[in-house]
C-alpha cells in the first residue's frame, strides 16, 4: 500500500518497532497526527481465537467524545412506546418505522427493540445487518428495559466486536483529548477485551495492541509481562 508523504514524515518521528505504555502511545499518536481535521483515535486489538469464536459486547468508555447527540430509534408497542419517549429516543414506533425503513429512511445511530417486537423487526435483517443496526440480545439492544438502554446509549455505551481475522477495532478518543484520558478509555476497553476471554483460551488471548490516529500510522502498546 503506497503511503503519501506526511505519514511517512509521521513514522520517523518513533521508533515503529517500540511499544509504548498506554498514555505514551497516545502521546506519540498525537505527536504524529497530520490531518487538519481533529482525527480520532482508533485502537486495534489482535485476538487469539479459534475460527468458530466471536467476541462481542458493548461498554461505556469512562470519557466521551462524540460530537452531536446520538439518534436512536426504539421498535416497541403498549406502554413501551411512552418510556422510551420519556427516557429521549428519537424516534418510537412499530410497524410505521418497519415500512419507513424498507422504503430506505435510516436517519438513525442505533436501534433498539423489545422482544416481542423483534419477529416483525427481524424483517428488516439485510437493510439493518449490513449496516450494524439490527437489534441484539447480545449488545443489550433487545430488551423490555427501554429506560435503562436508552440511558447508556446516550452515556455512549460502544460496541465492539471482533472480525473475520480476530481483531478488533474501535474509536477511543479524538487527538485533541489529553493523553491520559484517552489511555484511559483503552484502559476500559483492554479490561471488557480481557473479561471475554473464552473458557478454552490458552496463552496469550490479547495478542498485539496497536493505537492510531485516523491518517497515521499504528503505534505499538506494550502488554507489560505478557510481552
Amino acid at each position: 500500500m503506497k503511503r503519501g508523504k506526511k505519514y511517512a514524515e509521521a513514522v520517523k518521528k518513533y521508533d515503529p518497532l517500540e511499544a509504548f505504555t498506554p498514555e505514551k502511545a497516545v502521546a506519540v499518536v498525537k505527536q504524529t497526527a497530520y490531518a487538519k481535521f481533529d482525527e480520532t483515535v482508533d485502537i486495534s486489538i489482535n485476538l487469539s481465537l479459534k475460527k468458530s469464536q466471536t467476541v462481542r459486547d458493548t461498554l461505556v468508555l469512562p470519557y466521551q467524545f462524540r460530537e452531536g447527540e446520538k439518534k436512536i430509534l426504539v421498535f416497541a408497542k403498549g406502554e413501551k412506546v411512552e418510556e422510551a419517549r420519556q427516557a429521549g429516543a428519537t424516534y418510537v414506533g412499530d410497524d410505521d418505522l418497519i415500512e419507513k425503513i424498507k422504503g430506505g429512511w435510516l436517519d438513525f445511530d442505533v436501534a433498539v427493540a423489545t422482544p416481542d417486537m423483534m419477529k416483525d423487526v427481524g424483517r428488516l435483517g439485510q437493510i439493518l445487518g449490513r449496516r450494524g443496526l439490527m437489534p441484539n440480545p447480545k449488545t443489550q439492544t433487545v430488551t423490555f428495559d427501554i429506560k435503562a438502554a436508552v440511558n447508556e446509549l446516550k452515556k455512549g455505551r460502544v460496541e465492539y466486536r471482533s472480525d473475520k481475522t480476530g481483531a478488533i477495532h474501535l474509536a477511543v478518543g479524538k487527538v485533541s483529548m489529553e493523553a491520559k484520558t484517552v489511555a484511559e478509555n483503552i484502559a476500559a476497553v483492554l479490561q471488557d477485551v480481557e473479561r471475554k476471554r473464552p473458557p478454552d483460551a490458552k496463552g496469550n488471548f490479547i495478542k498485539s495492541v496497536y493505537v492510531s490516529s485516523t491518517m497515521g500510522p499504528g503505534v505499538r502498546i506494550s502488554r507489560g509481562e505478557q510481552e
